[in-house]
């Protein structure tokens, strides 16, 4: 997949390469030494995701962070098999649990699930081609897009009949108070 120097695995030199230009990781370059000012200034302005908090991050603010770092996730891409690897090693210091967290919501998401029944290749964290997407995958994503809907469409249904319900127990109660004031007077 994304073959990448012994100096792109640091996480110095990640966290240096995310804030030059998120899409434009290193591949096999050589090592290249930063000015010490660079050095203090990446660490005084480094973003959440990167710095050393990144355990405590929620899913979906991760998510964000990866929708704004990869093209794969930003364009809502099939996502290539053992992406989770990818991810973990571009950014060595997240956690495995909020990660996989962020990849169920992300592969959850309606968008993706509409890509992923019409796509035929899935893609790198860059957005390079990579594996065709089986039919079982593409058929796998369009029954949960039809399990959706048919929820959608009975809580919908549900919400309509217990409207009617009220609006019906209404009408009765305001009916039984006309004839119990009609009554009351006599």
């Amino acid at each position: 997949m994304n073959t990448m120097s012994p100096v792109a695995e640091l996480p110095e030199a990640t966290e240096n390469a995310t804030h030059a230009a998120p899409d434009a990781l290193p591949a096999n370059d050589a090592p290249q030494a930063p000015a010490p000012e660079a050095d203090a200034h990446d660490a005084d302005t480094a973003s959440a995701p990167a710095a050393a908090g990144a355990e405590v991050q929620s899913p979906r603010a991760l998510l964000k962070h990866l929708q704004q770092q990869f093209k794969a996730f930003r364009d809502c891409l099939p996502l290539a098999i053992g992406i989770d690897k990818q991810v973990l090693a571009r950014l060595p210091g997240l956690n495995r649990k909020t990660m996989r967290a962020a990849l169920g919501i992300h592969t959850g998401s309606m968008r993706y699930l509409r890509a992923m029944e019409k796509a035929t290749l899935r893609y790198d964290l860059d957005g390079n081609p990579g594996a065709e997407v089986t039919d079982t995958h593409r058929q796998h994503a369009k029954e949960l897009l039809q399990e959706r809907f048919k929820k959608e469409a009975e809580r919908k249904k549900a919400e309509r009949d217990a409207a009617a319900q009220a609006e019906s127990d209404r009408k009765r109660q305001e009916k039984l108070q006309q004839l119990a004031s009609k009554f009351a007077k006599r």
